[in-house]
């Protein structure tokens, strides 16, 4: 039994729901026609940060201010201003080549958490050729002086900002520390967003000890964090317009098959490529093919939703029932190690 794979993201049709998510095989022209020729549906460059920017843009200043008091005879050593990266001009320029080089719909992303300039690197990102432009909201509200309110109504004016200066797809990344999650995304669809990415993975730092120093620690996942995502998908869809995309956790074809079900359009993926390579993308789509057919589906629209909170005849009792079946799941005589699932496993 053949299965139909299409599917429709942000507007955008798609030959496979399996999306690859920013990375450093997006970053690079070979990784991006490797992740094609292993059948990937589209793909989302990594992030222009704004911190980049500001960086650049300091930068600039600083250069400015230290040769102000220069004769004119030294003038020669200024930099062109029309040449000086003051901007996101690699990485627009790397979006063109990206355009240039695989046929499939290639998604921007902005990381940024504040109004005023974005608007404009959104136009840029449009004018260079993206498909659509992912908004990327990775804030972490440590500032005690600023309420859940507060940093809502900024990161909702920012989304209506983009929204309303460019006319192609905006998805929108969320984190899942909202106070009151549903009611947020509800009113980032409200906002313009065409799609919600569900959700952001914030990489913990470590401590030095040795060096007295903050170090980066990255952690890919594993199949085990796909939780989080799979149950957000199921509570909102059907209650927003917006396309819902999985990310954090696809690393298998049953995996994909899960947050199709629980109504996502996209499964993302990003360790599960850097682990297994490009290709791994041949590998999922396999095995998402050969679970649809074991279970009589023949279509991903088909198969979209059918197992969200909408889908339940009583979906409130649902998620209560789901809550007291995963607190009783666990039994004091089960020999299972945490994590790990047997056919033993023992269930009161």
């Amino acid at each position: 039994m053949s299965v139909d794979l299409r599917t429709s993201y942000l507007g955008l049709e798609l030959r496979s729901p399996l999306v690859a998510s920013p990375s450093p095989l997006t970053g690079e022209l070979e990784g991006l026609v490797r992740l094609e020729g292993a059948g990937v549906g589209a793909v989302v460059l990594p992030s222009l940060f704004e911190e980049q920017l500001t960086h650049d843009q300091l930068e600039l200043d600083r250069l400015l201010e230290t040769t102000a008091d220069h004769t004119g005879e030294a003038q020669s050593y200024f930099p062109e201003l029309a040449d000086y990266n003051t901007g996101p001009w690699s990485y627009l320029d790397h979006l063109s080549q990206a355009k240039r080089a695989v046929s499939v719909p290639v998604i921007a992303s902005l990381n940024g958490v504040t109004p005023g300039g974005w608007v404009g690197h959104a136009t840029r990102m449009r004018d260079a050729g993206a498909d659509a432009i992912e908004l990327n909201l990775y804030a972490v509200a440590t500032d005690p002086r600023v309420g859940a309110a507060e940093l809502e109504a900024r990161l909702l004016e920012l989304v209506a900002e983009v929204r309303a200066a460019v006319s192609i797809p905006l998805a929108v990344k969320l984190s899942p520390f909202f106070t009151a999650l549903a009611n947020f995304a509800v009113r980032v669809d409200a906002a313009g967003a065409d799609g919600l990415v569900l959700f952001n993975r914030f990489y913990q730092p470590d401590l030095d000890l040795d060096s007295r120093s903050v170090v980066p620690r990255l952690v890919l996942s594993t199949s085990e964090e796909l939780r989080l995502p799979l149950r957000w998908i199921a509570l909102l869809f059907g209650r927003v317009q917006a396309s819902l995309a999985a990310t954090t956790g696809v690393h298998t074809g049953l995996d994909a098959a899960k947050v199709l079900v629980a109504g996502a359009d996209v499964a993302m993926m990003t360790s599960a490529l850097l682990r297994h390579g490009p290709e791994h993308v041949g590998v999922v789509e396999r095995e998402l093919g050969v679970v649809m057919a074991e279970r009589d589906y023949d279509s991903v629209a088909q198969l979209r939703g059918s197992m969200s909170r909408a889908a339940m005849a009583d979906p409130a009792a649902f998620e209560r029932a789901n809550y007291m079946r995963t607190l009783m799941s666990w039994s004091s005589q089960a020999q299972v190690s945490p994590g790990q699932a047997t056919s033993d496993e023992a269930v009161p």
